[in-house]
């Protein structure tokens, strides 16, 4: 039995605090979707890096995106917000749904989708200006009306660095650690209000310390925001995520998404052998 042959590498085994003791998951799936893939395909050139790729992204929740290197996770979690728009030899068929409106159509302002659809990266990328400057920036940009101060100390404050900078505001946001320089990232998506989180590999650059407190302040904005996450680390998509997609690469080199569902069942009771041989180490 599958369930059998999963037994040590079950969720219990890599969840340090459950998940649900913050924030219940949601496995009926009554959320409402946020954002959905239809039939996503995409090509760089003439190669084709996803093939029809179907994903609801529920409110309010953590989505991980799981699979080996390749299989196209980067890729998928970029078209959700087209930042894929800035290579000049992208091309996607299928839909992009937010809030039941295609991102893609004609006439939709992509600045105006990135500003809904937020990103935080693989690697730290403080501007290098001020902490200060650093969360002010898109809401300068995006003239945003309100108080600057309160802004700044809101995002601050959410993403769980406001007591370690908040006497280094105007200190060259360079000099803080890995882990605060990606808080700080994160602290910038939120000041501009979006309704949608996206973190590329956001832990990969950083210490596990590091990482748990990233982790941790995760679950705590899935109060507020919906989350999407791709992760190479399955301990991390166990530990955070309340849904896991599963991604592989076909022997075209085509990425598919093979599995999607409440990450509990995916650890524990996966529907494809593939999921199986991923999780336990045998494959990928």
């Amino acid at each position: 039995m599958i369930r059998e042959r999963l037994q040590d590498f079950t969720l219990e085994r890599y969840v340090i605090q459950p998940p649900e003791a913050i924030h219940p998951p949601d496995t009926n799936h009554s959320g409402a979707t946020v954002v959905e893939t239809q039939s996503l395909s995409v090509w760089y050139g003439d190669f084709q890096a996803l093939r029809s790729v179907s994903l609801s992204v529920p409110e309010k929740r953590i989505t991980a995106i799981i699979g080996p290197s390749g299989c196209g996770k980067s890729t998928l979690i970029r078209c959700l917000n087209r930042m894929n728009d800035l290579i000049p030899s992208f091309r996607a068929e299928g839909n992009v749904l937010f809030e039941a409106q295609d991102i893609y159509a004609q006439g939709v302002d992509a600045v105006e989708v990135r500003r809904r659809i937020g990103m935080v990266f693989q690697k730290p990328n403080p501007f290098p200006k001020s902490v200060y400057e650093n969360v002010a920036f898109g809401v300068k940009i995006n003239g945003f009306a309100g108080k600057l101060d309160e802004i700044v100390e809101s995002a601050l404050r959410q993403a769980a660095l406001w007591d370690e900078v908040k006497d280094k505001l105007h200190k060259n946001a360079l000099n803080l650690s890995g882990g605060q320089q990606q808080r700080l990232c994160i602290a910038r998506a939120l000041a501009v209000e979006p309704e949608v989180v996206l973190m590329d590999e956001p832990c990969s650059a950083l210490d596990p310390t590091a990482t748990l407190k990233i982790e941790d302040l995760m679950r705590e904005l899935a109060r507020d925001y919906t989350i999407v996450i791709v992760t190479h680390n399955m301990q991390q998509a166990a530990r955070v995520s309340d849904y896991t997609a599963v991604m592989m690469m076909a022997e075209d080199r085509a990425g598919e998404m093979i599995e999607f569902n409440p990450t509990r069942e995916v650890f524990t009771n996966p529907k494809d052998k593939r999921t199986e041989d991923y999780i336990t180490g045998r494959f990928g």
